[in-house]
């Protein structure tokens, strides 16, 4: 029989939501399951927050303490779904308690603390996880597999793009997500390391960067309560405002330890531009062009195609390309972004399954934090930037 993993899930938030929908689907998307995630235990900062996520989310039990749950002789693996700040405290314990981590990006607030996180996690042997979860677009994967393959030949440039609008209106809330002591930093960590991952997983690391990383609102309201406030429609214009003290955008030139070239550019203040991920990767035989809002779709160019086809075109994703054994049976039926959290789970049980690691892992999320640390100070000195290694 498949084996059953208890997980204890730590937060139970909008993060919280999307990974209880994947623990309970993925067995129904790849089955036989290299193994069953239980849901055995939600964590939030109150009882009461506690209690209402676990009846959401169909998990047997809350608490408000999770010192004491990672500890638990019961629980396999440990899910950190909370603010920033606590990823490295809640990780650490769990590694000593020799428990399996997945925990949601940033790994950390910076590159320091992400190092004492990848140095619990190899120390306790256990399999560790970042949810970055756009690299399992099944799109972004295919983009992998033809640049593998030499269909583009040699790299020559990547173009990686993070646009949204849900932090452009100043009297929106002052969600933990511009609080630096909470977060780390603003748009560089909370979407532009996707954009450094994708460009991690499609081209290689990023060796030197130069960056721009204005902060045009610096107050806001001060929210009520402590849940964040994503998104949030609410406005107060007439009440207490507190301080910005990080990036609301980065706009930054990337260079390759491969010799590519490139560029990043991230903002949560992109008035029409709702969840707008992109990538234009240009090599010596080829292009590739991927857009997150139309996720089902991976635009091609083949130097190799006859002159009379030259130029774009369009790949569905379906059941021929990776992860399609798993999701729907006819090409372009419709990937979400719930199907990218479903991949996510299971490349997770699949590798405590088997024991090996996955990626992106807490050494890949290090990586990242280091390359958002240069993006840091390169915004402070307007200078180019080596990446630390």
């Amino acid at each position: 029989m498949t084996k059953t993993l208890n997980v204890a899930m730590i937060g139970g938030g909008f993060m919280g939501k999307a990974h209880a929908m994947a623990y309970a689907s993925m067995p129904m998307f790849f089955w036989p399951a290299p193994a069953i995630p239980h849901r055995k235990v939600v964590v939030d900062v109150t009882d009461e927050l506690a209690e209402d996520a676990r009846q959401r989310f169909g998990f047997d039990e809350a608490s408000s303490d999770w010192r004491a749950v990672v500890t638990r002789g019961d629980i396999d693996v440990v899910d950190i779904c909370t603010p920033n700040n606590v990823h490295a405290e809640i990780a650490i314990a769990a590694a000593k308690a020799g428990k399996h981590i997945i925990c949601e990006k940033p790994l950390a607030r910076g590159g320091e603390e992400a190092r004492e996180m990848l140095d619990a996690v190899e120390k306790a042997g256990v399999i560790h996880m970042v949810a970055f979860n756009y690299r399992r677009t099944p799109a972004v994967a295919l983009a992998r597999k033809y640049i593998e393959e030499g269909r583009i030949g040699k790299i020559l440039n990547f173009r990686g793009t993070y646009l949204q609008d849900w932090s452009a209106d100043p009297d929106g809330p002052l969600s933990w997500r511009f609080q630096k002591k909470i977060a780390g930093s603003g748009a560089i960590g909370d979407i532009g390391t996707h954009v450094v991952d994708l460009a991690h997983y499609l081209v290689g690391p990023i060796a030197a960067v130069t960056a721009m990383t204005p902060t045009y609102v610096t107050s806001r309201p001060v929210q009520a309560g402590g849940q964040d406030k994503l998104g949030a429609s609410e406005k107060n214009t007439g009440g207490e405002r507190a301080t910005v003290d990080v990036d609301d955008e980065v706009v930054s030139l990337l260079k390759f330890e491969n010799g590519a070239i490139g560029s990043l550019e991230a903002t949560r203040n992109g008035y029409g531009r709702n969840n707008f991920i992109t990538f234009e990767i240009h090599g010596t035989e080829g292009s590739i062009l991927f857009n997150y809002e139309r996720r089902d779709e991976l635009r091609v160019m083949f130097n190799s195609d006859p002159a009379d086809a030259r130029g774009f075109r369009t790949v569905y994703s379906g059941p021929a390309h990776p992860y399609g054994e798993g999701l729907w049976p006819i090409p372009a039926l419709g990937i979400g972004y719930s199907e990218t959290k479903i991949v996510e789970c299971y490349d997770l049980f699949k590798a405590i399954a088997t024991g090996v690691q996955p990626s992106p892992n807490f050494a890949d999320g290090y990586l990242t934090e280091l390359v958002a640390d240069a993006l840091i100070e390169s915004g402070e000195t307007q200078q180019w930037v080596k990446v630390k290694t």
